[in-house]
């Protein structure tokens, strides 16, 4: 069993503030990602739960115990960096059992669990090539492969993918995933990149500015953000953002009115709306559907052929880059003069803090 309570937890460096009292649960085999932006905090909060960084202020429990002022070996845990710092005087199975060579474990049982790792990892052929001999993905591989030798109560990873071309990162995503349900362990993962976060995580940290944004599982922050940050930085393609006005409030929700003048009604809570106050519509690229009688008109700027889904930049609203991703293979071309419509269930409103206005149905279910 491996759980997590972060309590206030700070970080200071001076009188610069960087960790703004984070609460926070994980719970025992639980694959959390924190995400955000560069600067964001998210590599400084893994390192004070790695016991690299002093914490601040705030306590940081593992399984129900204080462990702020434990040291770094004996928290339980196991680092995997963004660099593989492997010794490249050693073999695979050299820099794998390097830890417990040091511990002073008994050679046959540290050449079973070499042995293990290996086969978890598929790194059996490689045990006698040096480092200089491998791929980058093998690299990473044998970088966790030395972090679970120590079985460890949880992983920590600091963004282990980012020294990999993009074909790696796919692969090594996937062995990631996969090495989570074999092993059951607490995994916890730092990105910056979402896809990464959406397809690998039972529940996504979102930060910001050393504060978290929203807690959630991928599907929820993506289909219920709870602000405009969350909502721009969740999803690939990126949500489009309009200013609109509210013309009217009532118990079916909530009727705009877009830049061109055109009016859409929205089945959302109405809250403390006033009328003609200005908001901020977010809408999903698969949301927006090509309609001749759809209320939003625009051209054609850029056409992005993706196989089996078509991505279309169009200027319309006063934007040159609305998003609109269609059937891969529409004829639509460039310069062509297209209507839109939106899908309801893809429409976010944002009030002029950038909270997000809840839709009617997550309303209910929320109740």
């Amino acid at each position: 069993m491996a759980t997590l309570s972060l309590r206030n937890l700070k970080k200071a460096y001076g009188t610069a503030e960087v960790i703004k009292g984070i609460d926070l649960d994980i719970a025992d085999r639980e694959f959390v990602v924190f995400v955000g932006p560069s600067g964001c905090g998210k590599s400084t909060l893994l390192r004070m739960i790695a016991g690299l960084e002093e914490i601040t202020s705030g306590e940081l429990m593992i399984d129900g115990k204080r462990v702020n002022e434990v040291g770094p070996a004996d928290r339980g845990l196991a680092m995997v960096f963004q660099s593989y710092a492997l010794y490249p005087h050693m073999t695979v199975a050299q820099n794998m059992g390097f830890a417990l060579r040091l511990a002073k474990v008994p050679k046959a049982e540290r050449d079973a669990k070499v042995a293990e790792a290996a086969r978890i990892l598929q790194l059996g052929p490689y045990l006698d090539r040096k480092p200089k001999d491998l791929s980058g993905g093998q690299r990473q591989r044998v970088a966790i492969g030395r972090a679970i030798v120590r079985a460890p109560k949880v992983f920590l990873f600091d963004e282990p993918l980012s020294n990999l071309d993009a074909a790696l990162r796919g692969q090594t995503r996937i062995e990631i995933a996969r090495l989570h349900e074999d092993l059951a362990v607490t995994m916890i993962y730092v990105t910056h990149d979402q896809i990464e976060a959406m397809t690998m995580a039972d529940k996504i940290v979102v930060l910001q500015a050393g504060r978290i944004e929203q807690v959630g599982s991928p599907l929820e922050l993506y289909h219920y953000p709870a602000n405009l940050f969350v909502a721009g930085f969740i999803g690939s393609p990126r949500m489009n953002m309009l200013p609109v006005t509210i013309a009217a409030t009532g118990p079916g929700g909530v009727e705009v009115v877009l830049p061109s003048g055109g009016r859409l009604t929205l089945p959302l809570q109405t809250g403390m709306l006033e009328v003609s106050g200005t908001v901020t519509l977010g809408i999903r690229p698969e949301a927006l559907r090509l309609d001749p009688d759809g209320p939003i008109e625009g051209e054609v700027r850029l056409v992005e052929r993706l196989g089996g889904l078509t991505l279309l930049h169009v200027a319309a609203e006063g934007r040159d880059d609305l998003i609109v991703q269609i059937e891969g293979s529409s004829a639509v071309e460039v310069h062509q003069i297209v209507r839109l419509s939106l899908a309801h269930a893809g429409c976010h409103l944002f009030d002029s803090n950038g909270l997000t206005i809840l839709t009617l149905a997550r309303q209910s279910i929320a109740a």
